[in-house]
């Protein structure tokens, strides 16, 4: 079993920075995937980044390249989200996930998080 509890989130003007955290206790192996989903109101929870938990190389989408870092700290079993040059559309429920793979399918994951709100608003 698997637990993943995030922190971090807030509200943020854009152009801004926040550092999501995602604590992970219990059974996980390093090959296992990692990873940040979204979901803003009305719309189906979204793939953000992710990596193994081992390293490698991230994903990202598309639209957070360059702004977003996925990393993780392995002695202190957290993943992070490092955000910057925040955007209204952003603006999101964040969650953690783990699967036993790496995919940007929400279907894949078999472990979440309670979700941390971002909102990035003048």
């Amino acid at each position: 079993q698997v637990q993943l509890v995030e922190s971090g989130g807030g509200l943020v003007q854009p152009g801004g920075s926040l550092r999501l955290s995602c604590a992970v206790s219990g059974q996980i192996s390093s090959s296992y995937g990692m990873a940040w989903f979204r979901q803003a109101p009305g719309k189906e929870r979204a793939f953000v980044a992710g990596r193994w938990w081992w390293g490698g190389s991230p994903l990202y989408a598309d639209s957070v390249k360059g702004r977003f870092t996925i990393s993780r700290d392995s002695a202190a079993n957290t993943l992070y989200l490092q955000m910057n040059s925040l955007k209204p559309e952003d603006t999101a429920v964040y969650y953690c996930a783990v699967s036993t793979t790496l995919a940007t399918d929400v279907n894949k994951y078999d472990y979440w998080g309670q979700g941390t709100q971002v909102t990035v608003s003048s």
